[in-house]
């Protein structure tokens, strides 16, 4: 009787094989998509995305190996968009993009520049940065 119970309760138990890992998900390929430029005076940070805001690739001057004061230029704005552009091209077959500029920084154009001499389509150039205004009325009573 005591082999009876032993076999039937290791019957009952199930062996779990260890889980294999997830495969990779193929490369996404976007026809179209959207290139938000972030230009300060310190620095200029170029994301690439597709319609839905998923980055494809980002770049920086920073990233670049720019340091210091240099990372503010026109020059280095350029490179990096060169560098997040054809990464988003080779790897997801990029061709068109909408480009969205903020801030007042010198990048500004030469990352634009780059966005075409990359051989990508600029379908249209939209400036979202913000503005002051004076924010709205403080809470309390007015003063006289």
């Amino acid at each position: 009787m005591a082999e009876d119970v032993k076999s039937a309760a290791t019957d009952n138990v199930e062996v779990k094989a260890p889980k294999s890992k997830a495969s990779k998900k193929g490369k996404r390929i976007v026809n179209a998509g959207a290139v938000h430029i972030q230009s300060s005076f310190n620095n200029t940070i170029i994301s690439v995305t597709d319609k839905n805001g998923g980055v494809l690739s980002a770049s920086s001057a920073g990233a670049n190996g720019f340091r210091g004061s240099k990372k503010g230029t026109a020059f280095a704005a350029g490179v990096a968009a060169e560098k997040a552009l054809e990464t988003a091209k080779k790897n997801h077959a990029l061709n068109s993009v909408d480009v969205y500029v903020s801030g007042i920084g010198l990048g500004r154009d030469a990352a634009i520049r780059a966005i075409s001499t990359v051989g990508i389509k600029i379908d249209s150039i939209t400036d979202v940065t913000p503005i002051a205004h004076g924010g709205v009325r403080p809470k309390g009573e007015r003063k006289p």
